[in-house]
């Protein structure tokens, strides 16, 4: 049997949405998963490689390996009404070059942090060291993601929430795109088919029994957060929004490969639904 290897963050969501297959309750028909985790820039730089045959990416990233990785339908992270926060210390006025930490150069949050505020002076690094930079005094701000931006320490506040700037950027009604994932084109066609099948199985899955599933990853010590603060995150990332693309998550990715395109991040200006594994090819096969 053929082993197909699957990175995803070690964020709750990801672990939650992958772990229905960790867990036995979902398999492919022909191949093993085998799942690697990876913060989110690691895997952006991987698959800039090829590294993974299917990897969890920041949807800014895409255009950038669209030759070599179709993107999937399912596993996917919008914002409605909530994303990255810009944070500082408390009081603290920003310069118009201020020095700010982000948690890499291909995240969707980089992308429009770069659009929004071309001046500043950015540094990259893991986004669980962020808190800390700007804490310690070694940035001035930092674009919090994943977990915590529920669970920042009390002498930081929020400067901007990059929900925010969507709205202004894109000019509102949107979702704001964050990740999903990626498979890459030389696999076959029947098999991609059936990897993608399985993953949106998966998250279905994972969701449905989310009351059974969330208490296992927490005794197994899979989460970094605690039940409550995994419930509502849960609420955020992996939710019915998370199984299926819908058309107005396709419009809201066209809109941010607009915004890269014409801010000149990007080279060409691509639809996302032209990049998508034409699954109907099956449904023609069983007619």
């Amino acid at each position: 049997m053929k082993t197909i290897s699957v990175a995803h963050s070690p964020d709750a969501d990801d672990i939650f949405m992958y772990y229905a297959i960790k867990f036995g309750w979902v398999s492919a028909k022909n191949a093993k998963f085998e799942n690697i985790a990876a913060d989110i820039e690691t895997l952006n730089q991987a698959t800039l490689k090829g590294e993974y045959d299917i990897c969890a990416i920041s949807f800014a990233l895409y255009p950038f390996v669209k030759d070599d990785y179709a993107l999937l339908k399912t596993a996917v992270s919008f914002g409605e009404g909530y994303g990255p926060k810009l944070i500082k210390k408390i009081g603290t006025k920003l310069k118009r070059n201020f020095k700010v930490a982000l948690s890499g150069e291909f995240t969707t949050n980089a992308l429009l942090f770069k659009i929004a505020y071309p001046n500043a002076r950015i540094t990259y690094m893991n986004f669980l060291d962020i808190e800390n930079a700007v804490l310690d005094g070694t940035v001035d701000a930092g674009v919090l993601i994943h977990e915590s931006i529920l669970t920042y320490n009390n002498e930081l506040e929020v400067e901007r929430e990059m929900w925010d700037i969507w709205v202004e950027l894109s000019g509102g009604g949107l979702p704001l795109p964050l990740g999903g994932m990626c498979l890459r084109r030389s696999i076959p066609l029947h098999s991609a088919i059936d990897y993608e099948n399985t993953l949106i199985k998966a998250v279905e899955v994972a969701n449905k029994n989310r009351r059974v599933l969330a208490p296992m990853l927490l005794e197994k010590g899979l989460i970094r957060v605690d039940a409550q603060t995994l419930d509502k995150y849960l609420d955020l990332y992996a939710n019915d929004n998370s199984v299926n693309m819908s058309e107005v998550q396709y419009k809201a990715l066209d809109k941010l490969y607009e915004l890269g395109y014409k801010n000149g991040f990007y080279e060409n200006l691509i639809k996302s639904q032209d990049f998508l594994i034409p699954s109907e090819y099956e449904e023609l096969r069983a007619k």
